[in-house]
């Protein structure tokens, strides 16, 4: 059976999911293009794309349920997307404003949402693995018909937690899904330079836990393993490993230049030769399901949808300095009042140095 025999057989509504995968997989490509500008013209601090990535983002997505909880790194906006996660609430959080779901105090890209079972994201690489086991743990305990997701870049696979959580998640029988998006370079170091074994998939046998390898670049592939993965994990009750392999064909943030330690025409040749939506528009449209006047259609509407969203959230106002000390503590304890304190008489005895645009 093909990958796109697959696809039809497990989704009775093949052609409104198949559909519905393509226009989100644009429109995370407009945000993405959108938002990386807004940062180069100074109105948001820092942003990060998916670009390259955009089947692993939507198509694992669309393989999940609702009640499944997502543990992400932080290059996975288009499963809050699929969830329906809006493009003003992506401004909101990129402009820190005060509905902003963190109140303004991370950095932008770092999403969350409690409604979308989406945990928030968070920098430092790979502490959302164990969680993940445990969130799987939980499901387990409580007999949910779901599992927990959790996924993470090549680079993630070199940090102590990767192992602890792959060693943890076997010992429990854990129904969580590791995904791997092996997009060759980490931050900026090459896969050679990590390990010498072949890939990631192959690591979780040492633990015994079963694992897919993918084409992370074909959407229809990716749909099919994670489908597949999620139901060996709720039914079997058991840890998968999942690896995508891919390219991450954008820098790895605004604050990276990556033709320093990589190949021009390496990147352009996967940002035109293997890019995921290309090739996936073209059995879209092999089915007679998208002409070129819908395409023209959708990229207008979510470019036009997105600057007025960032319109919105720049117009916002942002959350006032009391805000840094809430949501800890039920009772703020002397020290964080005392901060606090300090924090707004060195506000006012040097306002040049704060931004006018946070309330006091």
């Amino acid at each position: 059976m093909t990958t796109e025999e697959l696809f039809l057989v497990v989704d009775s509504k093949s052609k409104e999911v198949a559909l519905k995968m393509y226009r989100e997989m644009v429109t995370l490509q407009i945000m993405d293009n959108i938002f990386y500008e807004a940062q180069r013209q100074g109105r948001i601090s820092f942003y990060l794309t998916s670009n390259g990535e955009e089947a692993i983002n939507i198509a694992s997505a669309a393989a999940l349920s609702i009640d499944d909880i997502v543990l992400p790194q932080y290059r996975e906006p288009g499963i809050l997307l699929w969830r329906g996660f809006t493009l003003q609430e992506f401004a909101n959080q990129c402009f820190g404003n005060n509905m902003d779901y963190g109140k303004g105090r991370q950095m932008p890209i770092h999403y969350g949402s409690n409604r979308l079972n989406y945990f928030t994201v968070s920098s430092p690489i790979a502490t959302q693995l164990p969680h993940a086991v445990g969130a799987a743990y939980s499901l387990k305990m409580d007999k949910k018909d779901a599992c927990a997701i959790t996924y993470f870049g090549d680079g993630g696979t070199s940090e102590g937690d990767f192992h602890a959580a792959l060693n943890f998640a076997a010992v429990m029988e854990a129904p969580v899904v590791f995904f791997c998006r092996n997009n060759g370079w980490a931050i900026s170091t090459p896969t050679t330079e990590q390990f010498r074994s072949d890939g990631v998939v192959i690591r979780g046998q040492a633990y015994g836990i079963r694992g897919i390898r993918v084409d992370g670049n074909d959407a229809l592939a990716v749909y099919s393993a994670v489908h597949a993965a999620r139901e060996m994990a709720i039914t079997e009750g058991r840890p998968i490993l999942v690896e995508a392999l891919t390219y991450r064909v954008g820098h790895h943030s605004t604050s990276d230049d990556s033709t320093k330690y990589r190949p021009v025409d390496e990147i352009e040749h996967w940002r035109t030769a293997r890019d995921p939506i290309s090739r996936y528009r073209k059995w879209v449209q092999g089915n007679d399901w998208w002409s070129d006047a819908e395409e023209s259609e959708l990229r207008s509407r979510v470019r036009k949808e997105l600057l007025q969203a960032i319109q919105v959230a720049e117009r916002m106002p942002k959350p006032p300095v009391a805000e840094l000390f809430t949501d800890v503590y039920d009772q703020v304890p002397s020290n964080l009042r005392e901060q606090e304190r300090l924090l707004r008489e060195t506000i006012m005895k040097h306002p040049a140095d704060y931004p006018t645009d946070v309330p006091v």
